[in-house]
């Protein structure tokens, strides 16, 4: 299996900012609200040396066991898409494709660690779901935004995100 591309090493702050930019009070209840779909755009700057920072356009679709996030350029360019299900992920990016067990082994190839989807998809919700390593300010969604700070595992990663309503 060939390395994965440069931007793959902030997977998990995308996940995260992605999900976590998307937290807004349900429009509906149930399973509708609870499957998206969702999109915004999120900013992420990694505070390594040199320091790095990435932005994307994003749509969110499914659930913590079930779903799809689409990772797109400001100028509408796919930059990968992601899908998982149970026992599987999927990863589309420059025209190759990747298969893994689960979406945590997804992230952990590409990372080097797992992230929780399923307190992922409680930010979703609005449910302030602690995440080792992370601190997420939801105080903001009514507005539309969400900031989210990782600082374990190093390089610390500051994240910036506007979702659509």
């Amino acid at each position: 299996m060939s390395p994965p591309p440069r931007w793959a090493a902030w997977l998990p702050a995308l996940v995260i900012a992605v999900a976590a930019g998307c937290a807004s009070p349900p429009r509906t209840t149930g399973i509708e609200a609870a499957a998206g779909p969702w999109s915004g755009r999120l900013a992420l700057q990694v505070k390594d040396s040199p320091s790095q920072s990435f932005s994307a356009v994003f749509e969110l679709k499914g659930n913590a066991q079930a779903g799809e996030l689409a990772l797109s350029s400001p100028f509408g360019n796919t930059l990968a898409v992601l899908a998982w299900a149970p026992g599987s992920a999927t990863l589309h990016s420059n025209g190759q494709t990747q298969q893994f067990e689960s979406m945590d082994a997804l992230v952990t190839r590409a990372t080097g660690s797992a992230i929780p989807l399923a307190a992922l998809f409680d930010w979703l919700r609005g449910i302030d779901t602690p995440v080792p390593g992370w601190r997420a300010d939801l105080s903001q969604l009514e507005q539309g935004r969400l900031a989210a700070l990782r600082l374990e595992p190093p390089p610390e990663a500051d994240l910036r995100v506007v979702f659509e309503r």
